[in-house]
């Protein structure tokens, strides 16, 4: 029995660690980074819309109004030039990594600056909507108030909106279907070669014709064919990944990610990048909901703000705890390395050092744990104890300050500490046994000196 479940051990985190190692995953592991620093952008701007919102205090909306208030469409202008725009950077940093990657690893001449842009040139193929009628392909026009449509683009307050958050997955597909097509035709030497003498700007153009006019033939002619089945990419790809965003929008959901996180983890594999690599492109499109009216907890980053305080398993209070009160000498230094990580949402010493990882007396915690801060943190903000979440902090921000940048108030801020509390208690039986356990070796492995 020993040995299948060894054996079942070795092979799954082999499995995951390959996984996450992928190609596709570590491109869109790039992309969630890049998206960071244009949604903080808008964030800072966002705010200055929701100031109201974000401290009631009496007098404060009327002052508002009479003078930042007054150029609160200017700084939704400059939220919808970033948020606005999620689905061209996201896919974009995806394409662009992505060649990048195929580039360095299978030694091939492709130059992800030309990926980028005939992924650009493809995703805007599939932005219109298009329809076949009286025998032709025409665009689809449309003046309702809340369905404005002119010549193919929708659009509305937040700017074009296929290249908003709805078009991420869209972008995905095409963004893989473009590096796949200029992987194809530079292994096969469809490309134009230019002499050496020629400058490499012109060369570079010119290498990318063919590739970008094969892109060009095939996302039309996909496009087309799903035109005249009345549909197209956008509302091919709503159904499945609706699906999906539904279930993670559920309480139920919400856990079981958080479970295979941790699951992951104990294996030694890193279940963050796994499990983010299919819900990144879910929470982007919820944080812009969010900003456009809706109330989904699972958005921007709810995992660092109100779960995985301090790390992966929530371990800040165990970092704190490790540090002050912790008996054994092994548990004490180690507080002592991961204190200041913890601080920031890192927690490797623990991770590996402690160790949880394979450490079957501290699974149970270490699921637990996080589960428990979930809880607190989707029944704080679905009650509408604490405001919906509309904005993405950066990861390694400390606890308290995550929680006040996500949803922009201070009952943010409290939620936030509270879950790490909250985890804490989960923590704490189980920490203490095991550091009672260690100094007793320590103690018998002095004796026997």
């Amino acid at each position: 029995m020993a040995d299948t479940s060894s054996s079942f051990r070795d092979s799954f985190a082999a499995w995951a660690g390959k996984f996450s190692g992928s190609r596709f995953v570590r491109a869109i592991m790039q992309a969630g980074y890049s998206v960071i620093a244009f949604s903080i952008i808008g964030a800072m701007f966002l705010i200055l819309t929701v100031l109201p919102q974000a401290f009631p205090i009496p007098g404060f909306a009327e002052w508002y109004a009479s003078t930042v208030g007054r150029f609160a469409v200017l700084f939704q202008v400059v939220f919808n030039a970033t948020m606005g725009i999620l689905a061209l950077v996201f896919a974009g940093t995806f394409t662009y990594t992505y060649t990048e990657i195929y580039r360095e690893e299978e030694h091939l001449s492709l130059n992800p600056l030309n990926g980028l842009w005939m992924f650009m040139m493809g995703m805007f193929i599939t932005v219109p909507q298009l329809i076949w009628k009286g025998g032709m392909m025409n665009f689809v026009t449309s003046l309702d108030k809340d369905n404005i449509i002119g010549g193919g683009y929708a659009v509305s307050a937040g700017g074009i909106t296929r290249i908003g958050s709805v078009g991420i997955f869209t972008g995905l597909v095409v963004g893989w279907l473009t590096v796949q097509i200029y992987r194809f035709t530079i292994k096969h030497n469809w490309q134009i070669k230019m002499p050496a003498s020629v400058p490499p700007g012109v060369s570079n153009s010119f290498s990318a014709l063919i590739p970008g006019a094969c892109v060009a033939a095939v996302v039309t002619v996909l496009n087309m064919v799903l035109v005249l089945a009345g549909t197209d990419i956008f509302k091919i790809l709503y159904i499945p990944f609706s699906f999906i965003s539904n279930i993670a929008n559920t309480w139920w959901g919400f856990l079981i990610i958080i479970f295979l996180i941790h699951f992951l983890w104990w294996f030694g594999v890193h279940g963050s990048t796994i499990m983010s690599s299919f819900y990144t492109p879910i929470v982007l499109a919820n944080l812009a909901a969010n900003v456009g009216g809706q109330n989904n907890f699972f958005a921007g980053d709810p995992m660092n703000a109100f779960v995985i305080i301090g790390g992966a398993g929530a371990t800040l209070g165990v970092a704190i705890w490790l540090a002050f009160r912790a008996k054994s000498v092994q548990l004490k230094e180690i507080g002592k390395v991961e204190i200041v990580p913890a601080l920031f949402n890192i927690n490797e010493p623990i991770l590996f050092g402690l160790p949880i990882v394979y450490n079957v007396q501290l699974l149970i915690p270490f699921i637990g744990a996080p589960l428990a801060a979930g809880i607190v943190g989707y029944l704080g903000v679905s009650s509408g104890l604490v405001p919906k979440i509309i904005l993405q902090q950066p990861w390694p921000t400390p606890v308290g300050l995550s929680g006040f940048i996500a949803t922009a108030s201070w009952q943010g801020a409290v939620l936030s500490i509270i879950c790490a509390l909250v985890a804490f208690l989960v923590w704490y039986p189980f920490i203490r046994k095991y550091d009672r356990m260690l100094l007793k070796q320590e103690q018998a492995h002095e004796s026997n000196q």
